[in-house]
């Protein structure tokens, strides 16, 4: 083949080797605009699981860059007066200048012809004459611009502003740091890269940036800056720019996140950043566009298919990997983006906090990398947690609300089992909850039991309306505080205009076929547009009397023996279509702005509070995303939760969607946790988080973190009723009660976990 590698950088130089040494009969050039030793930034990073890849594809590099690179194992946070280090994390750094010395000679070897400072400005016309175009230009891809409809790049460009520099001062350790200036918090990013010198960037929120009049600096005043603000770390070593095209203020960047729809076109194919970006918060963007290179090289050597064919299969293959890593980034990205709403944590939980905020890294990966660390962690959070000085998993530590104590973190989420008749929780009900109590949950949460016979999803959904209820409810509650430590709450809500509705496994969201009863909402929209039925627009005398119901119903709840009530005003129930603009269109005092939207749940919330017992906790679930635009944002759901703290909720549980069905969630491991993560830093209240939870690394993670308080699992405890008890077993932690009849199996299960651990010991 013959190949044009529009761009020098590392993307570009990899792949023409990859290619060069697969076949040294392809004819191929490398273009850059830039001299061969003018480069931007200082130091790369990877891992050595990404040293072993690239080891496979060409050993020849991976010894030169081993021979120039610097390795570490320790992370340092510093925060408030304090380092907090963990090691195991195996990285190594070398010059970005270095690396591109070690491919251009490579390169050069193999026979591939490098061009330098020659600019290119059409793909198009070196497509006419090679085989192949490579777009390897970067994150302002001239490639991808061309073509800019047919790639469709999605451009975010963030928040934050960054200025990537240098320094003689030798780190030992991945460094990040934080300073808190009269104008906010400034962040470091730093690391040692060869025998003389370190990375050293500095960022901080726009908003910061501009407050410091940072804008108005000219080079020699960012820099100066710089070395004020972290002198204590750069023990009187000055920092140093290689931007020779950047003056003044333009030295801050703002990163640009990529991501395109389409990564070829006929024989034009983008690589690297200029197909996609990950931040430097997790180091990864060489690494991206390496691995690129390699599947790229790997796909276009087979002879399988048309060079088009080829392109696709590549795309196909890397995508996937470049969305998981570019997700991780985001996240890791975001949380220095937000990072006013962790400076509140105390240092060992801020540095948990950002050692796992990409949510690759979890508290069993940290334990397994640095085992003092995870241990000395552990322990400082069970002190916190007012228990004696030894390492217990997070997920085991207590939690107190009002005078309701809970022995450990995981709750059992409210689930509908449409099994109920005229909403009367029956013999399958009291097996379901009982088993869920007695495997080990702290909290195990009722699914939404309907407050009148017209406020049920479904013909088979549980009410607690009538004295007959009450007794089911409190045959249920008493078997549970008699034989377990778990607690028992009861979600009260109304289904609106999803009322009315199939069970579940007949036909979900689909109006019954007959003996439909009146759906209410507040304003007269159906579900499924031509499918449901239409409910009516709520007067004020509906409120009181739907009022009326909900607070019946939480007295009904005091007498048969709940420890907590949460009221449901998420999913698009009528309490959550007050909420949501896209379900509440009344020009009232119950719609418009948010506040008014908020009005009557909060009026309902408040007549509960006061009929419940003052001792007793209360939360409120809510749905913190509507996944439509016009809908409920994470910003919109802090504000909403507020009000809700306000008026006595003790707990938000925080969930997502079910609004429209015009939603397009985003999903994955624990997606909805961020947005727990938001609430509980944001506004100082506790949260329940949920979102395809599944391990007990994730609620380790996710309480260590501090992102949440307690933790709801829904499938889980569908699959395996002792959920929570296998869970500490698994861990190897005996703190847990187990009910004294199933001793036997405790014993069983932890001896078969020891012969399977020691079995993978010895493969």
């Amino acid at each position: 083949m013959k190949v044009v590698c529009l761009g020098g950088g590392p993307a570009g130089l990899y792949f023409s080797i990859l290619m060069k040494k697969a076949n040294p009969a392809h004819d191929i050039t490398v273009i850059d605009r830039n001299a061969a030793d003018n480069t931007f930034g200082w130091g790369i990073v990877f891992s050595d699981k990404t040293m072993d890849g690239f080891r496979a594809a060409d050993a020849e590099v991976v010894d030169e860059i081993e021979a120039n690179f610097h390795h570490w194992d320790d992370i340092d946070v510093h925060f408030k007066g304090q380092k907090i280090t963990s090691g195991g994390h195996g990285f190594c750094g070398i010059a970005r200048l270095k690396l591109l010395e070690i491919f251009q000679r490579r390169a050069k070897n193999l026979g591939v012809n490098l061009v330098f400072e020659q600019e290119f400005k059409d793909p198009d016309d070196y497509a006419k004459n090679y085989d192949l175009v490579i777009g390897a230009d970067g994150v302002f891809s001239t490639t991808r611009s061309k073509h800019d409809a047919h790639f469709n790049p999605r451009i975010d460009l963030r928040t934050c502003r960054f200025i990537w520099l240098g320094t003689k001062k030798k780190l030992d350790a991945f460094t990040f740091a934080f300073k808190e200036t009269e104008f906010g918090w400034f962040n470091l990013h730093a690391y040692r890269f060869n025998d003389e010198m370190s990375t050293f960037i500095v960022e901080t929120p726009e908003s910061t940036w501009y407050k410091a009049g940072i804008d108005k600096f000219e080079a020699p005043e960012s820099i100066a800056f710089c070395e004020k603000l972290f002198a204590d770390l750069l023990d009187g070593h000055s920092l140093i720019s290689n931007a020779r095209h950047l003056r003044g203020s333009a030295m801050w960047l703002k990163f640009n996140r990529v991501l395109c729809e389409r990564w070829y076109k006929d024989n034009i194919v983008l690589i690297g950043d200029a197909a996609h970006t990950a931040h430097f918060a997790i180091g990864s963007g060489t690494k991206l566009a390496m691995e690129d290179a390699i599947s790229l090289s790997n796909v276009l050597n087979s002879t399988d298919g048309s060079v088009p064919e080829r392109l696709a299969r590549y795309q196909a293959e890397r995508e996937i990997e470049a969305l998981k890593l570019q997700s991780a980034a985001r996240n890791r990205m975001t949380w220095f983006e937000d990072i006013e709403r962790y400076v509140q944590l105390e240092p060992e939980q801020f540095a948990f906090s950002l050692l796992t905020g990409s949510q690759r890294v979890g508290h069993e990966n940290q334990r397994l990398r640095d085992p003092k660390y995870v241990e000395k962690f552990d322990t400082w959070f069970a002190q916190k947690c007012g228990l004696p000085a030894k390492p217990i998993p997070p997920m085991f530590t207590p939690f107190k609300m009002r005078e309701m104590t809970l022995v450990n973190r995981v709750v059992v989420s409210p689930m509908c089992t449409y099994s109920a008749i005229d909403g009367l929780p029956n013999d399958f009900h009291f097996s379901h909850y009982s088993a869920r109590a007695l495997g080990g949950a702290a909290l195990v949460v009722t699914e939404m039991t309907c407050v009148a016979p017209h406020a049920r999803i479904t013909p088979g959904c549980t009410g607690i309306w009538n004295d007959e209820q009450e007794s089911a409810w409190k045959r249920i509650t008493d078997f549970v505080h008699a034989n377990s430590q778990a607690k028992m709450a009861i979600q009260i809500g109304h289904a609106g205009r999803k009322g009315s509705t199939m069970l579940a496994w007949d036909g979900i969201d689909q109006p019954l076929p007959a003996n439909n009863w009146p759906l209410l909402a507040p304003s007269a929209i159906p579900y499924l547009a031509g499918v449901s039925q239409l409910p009516r627009e709520m007067t004020r005398a509906d409120m009181d009397e739907v009022k009326a119901e909900f607070v019946q119903a939480t007295m009904r709840a005091q007498a048969a023996g709940f420890d907590m009530v949460e009221f449901h005003a998420a999913h698009g129930y009528l309490m959550s279509s007050f909420i949501s603009p896209l379900t509440n269109q009344r020009n009232d005092e119950y719609g418009g702005t948010l506040e008014n939207c908020c009005r009557f749940p909060l009026e309902v919330f408040i007549a509960m509070r006061h009929a419940w017992p003052a001792e007793k906790p209360m939360s409120v679930r809510i749905s913190a995303h509507d996944w439509v635009p016009g809908g409920i944002t994470p910003t919109d759901a802090v504000a909403i939760a507020a009000i809700f703290k306000a008026a006595g909720a003790d707990i938000i549980h925080v969930s997502a969607g079910q609004v429209s069905k015009d939603e397009k969630p985003i999903y994955g491991r624990m997606f909805q946790v961020p947005f727990s993560d938001k609430i509980r830093n944001e506004l100082r209240v506790p949260t329940i988080a949920v979102g395809n939870i599944y391990e007990a690394d994730h609620v380790n993670t996710i309480i260590a973190a501090g992102r949440a308080d307690l933790c709801a699992l829904a499938r889980p405890h569908l699959a395996d009723p002792a959920w929570t008890l296998h869970a500490a077993a698994a861990q190897g932690y005996n703190g847990v009660t187990w009910p004294k009849q199933y001793l036997g199996g405790k014993i069983q299960l932890e001896r078969n976990l020891e012969r399977a651990t020691q079995l993978a010991l010895n493969a």
